[in-house]
């Protein structure tokens, strides 16, 4: 008798010291709502949230809603019927989710802004994201740079000018970061916008298509540059720079005496990477989506662990009902002279992937 009253405190004891390792290793169950899978970025961002999340103990939903608005809001909505304690979400529409919103407070779930900011809602609880404006800044002086170095002697520069998507408040950022550089430049007259097409209102590119922006640039060149050189094409992202790129290509620029235009872009994509090395596209913008990633799970965990969790920003991101507490990761520009330290260095990528 002794020794089944022995074998059944031993086994009483198991299973509280595995219900006690099984509660320290589920702090907590966390929806990752991501836009889409056909940028090669958000695969890269969702899986480093899950490897992440997993690793400091959470349990994770990720899902992806391939750019459509009702399916994004029916997964989040889905989310928060099964019981996440924290929203992780890159927006399609940052302007579509109030209701949503208001329903995860109501079941007191917390909610953060993944590098898209959430517009129109007071429950937007923290933003992590990159120095959006900074990207623009980088974007518009490698462009500058390029034009110095390729075309010395060939002022004014003909530039046309490329946004990314309206319903991405991101974009306008970019903009306003690449126009800070080049508006005096367009005033002094050192650059013309050829076309005259100037604005997110005008040369934004719904939900960042790259066959879209071909398609634009293919009638630029056709309505602008039948007897004129474009030096330079500002470009808020690789998708969209590689679609401008086949454009140009098609018509004949990289070829004979016609030389490329600089070209810039944004997330270090191994396409746009291969096109840099290729002496095609110019630069791009590295956003090391493991640390946004790792920002991202700190926030968690402090909510959750009822501390506050960092910031380093709390006046740039007015989302229209509140000033967004944020955290902003310093971006890093790209090009053929530091490329291989950026991406291959930092284990970012393998040689193999890119070359």
């Amino acid at each position: 008798m002794r020794k089944i009253t022995s074998v059944f405190a031993s086994l009483a004891l198991g299973a509280t010291l595995f219900a006690g390792a099984a509660e320290a290793q589920d702090k907590g169950y966390v929806g990752i709502a991501m836009p889409t899978k056909s940028s090669a970025r958000w695969i890269s961002d969702g899986g480093s949230m899950v490897e992440q999340f997993e690793a400091a103990g959470y349990t994770t939903d990720l899902q992806y809603a391939e750019d459509d608005i009702p399916n994004q809001l029916a997964q989040i909505e889905n989310m928060i019927t099964k019981g996440v304690n924290v929203l992780v979400i890159a927006a399609i529409d940052g302007t579509t989710l109030s209701n949503a919103l208001e329903n995860a407070n109501a079941a007191d779930i917390k909610v953060i802004a993944y590098d898209r900011l959430i517009r129109d809602s007071e429950y937007v609880d923290y933003y992590a994201t990159f120095d959006n404006f900074k990207v623009g800044v980088q974007q518009a002086t490698s462009l500058v740079n390029g034009l110095k170095e390729r075309f010395p002697d060939e002022k004014p520069w003909n530039v046309e000018l490329f946004g990314g998507s309206p319903d991405d408040n991101n974009a306008y950022f970019f903009y306003n970061g690449g126009m800070s550089v080049l508006q005096p430049l367009i005033d002094s007259g050192d650059i013309v916008v050829v076309s005259g097409q100037e604005g997110m209102d005008t040369v934004g590119t719904l939900r960042w298509d790259g066959a879209v922006a071909q398609s634009r640039m293919d009638n630029l060149l056709s309505a602008h540059y039948t007897d004129k050189q474009l030096h330079g094409v500002l470009s808020p992202y690789d998708g969209l720079s590689i679609g401008i790129l086949s454009s140009l290509k098609g018509v004949g620029y990289g070829s004979g005496d016609l030389e490329m235009p600089i070209v810039s872009g944004q997330d270090a994509e191994v396409p746009s990477v291969k096109s840099i090395l290729a002496g095609e596209q110019y630069s791009t913008i590295f956003k090391d989506t493991r640390e946004l990633a790792r920002v991202t799970v700190g926030m968690v965990d402090a909510l959750l662990q009822g501390s506050e969790p960092e910031i380093n920003d709390t006046e740039t991101y007015d989302n229209g009902v509140k000033v967004v507490p944020s955290y902003l990761l310093e971006p890093m520009l790209v090009d053929a002279s530091n490329w291989e330290e950026a991406l291959i260095g930092s284990g970012y990528y393998t040689e193999d992937q890119v070359k």
